[in-house]
């Protein structure tokens, strides 16, 4: 199995684990809570800011010194709410415990304390379709370059229809040249509706020195170190995904597939 398909190593407490080290990279870290009812979990923060999303279910959390109360809402993620959602610095803790059955995702990068622990959505957050035709897919943007909550992190939520593509036409974010193109490590946290079946990510450059496609299962999360990074809803299953991006400055700017770019000019 490739390096870059990380299935989860267990049913409950903690079940993702990936931080800069074990990915090979710089800047990205994701880690994934499944808490029963009752337990709870804590981190240190250390020298890296974080967003806590609420994926699925309800937990009373604090952080930073503060109590935010509970967090959480939707029960199953294909609810299509927006997330209730927290920032939390570098050199902080926070604690989760949960009041149902919860999935808490950790996402992560390098914090140099520029912005204060605040809550993020559900308010201000709206599911906003993009693309068109086989290509439509809706975005619940946490964190993207306009909400200046974070030093280094870009978040979101991404539902794809079965049937359909999503993170296509296919682009990559691995050069830092901005302008033109900025370079962003990405993972790409999955699940899918009904959970039994897969879904199709494909992790490629264009001189074929990555290629790798992959069946990806519900609970599973794809590295992006570079490349071109697509996604398949095969026809009866939607896919969800939540990306979490950084890199050397927090923009995220792409430069598409030459093969594909005849489609994003006839789409724009």
């Amino acid at each position: 199995m490739t390096d870059l398909l990380r299935k989860p190593f267990g049913q409950t407490g903690k079940v993702h684990e990936i931080t800069p080290h074990s990915a090979g990279w710089r800047y990205v870290g994701f880690s994934l809570y499944r808490l029963r009812a009752g337990e709870r979990t804590h981190e240190a923060t250390g020298s890296r800011e974080v967003i806590l999303v609420m994926v699925e279910g309800k937990a009373a959390i604090r952080a930073a010194g503060q109590d935010w109360g509970v967090l959480g809402e939707r029960m199953s993620v294909f609810e299509k709410t927006a997330p209730h959602c927290l920032y939390v610095p570098n050199d902080q803790d926070w604690e989760a415990v949960a009041e149902t059955d919860c999935t808490i995702a950790v996402c992560s990068a390098p914090g140099q304390g520029g912005h204060p622990a605040r809550r993020i959505g559900p308010d201000g957050i709206t599911l906003t379709q993009r693309g068109k035709g086989n290509n439509t897919r809706y975005i619940n943007n946490i964190a993207m370059e306009g909400e200046d909550y974070c030093d280094s992190l870009l978040v979101t939520e991404v539902f794809t229809p079965d049937g359909n593509w999503s993170s296509y036409p296919s682009h990559r974010h691995d050069e830092d040249d901005f302008p033109r193109i900025t370079y962003l490590e990405e993972t790409y946290y999955h699940r899918l509706n009904p959970a039994q079946g897969f879904g199709i990510q494909r992790v490629y450059t264009e001189d074929g020195a990555l290629d790798e496609t992959m069946a990806v299962s519900d609970g599973d999360v794809v590295l992006v170190p570079r490349g071109h990074h697509p996604c398949g809803a095969p026809y009866g299953f939607e896919m969800y995904y939540l990306n979490v991006m950084a890199g050397p400055r927090r923009n995220w700017r792409f430069q598409a597939d030459p093969a594909v770019q005849w489609i994003m000019d006839r789409d724009a």
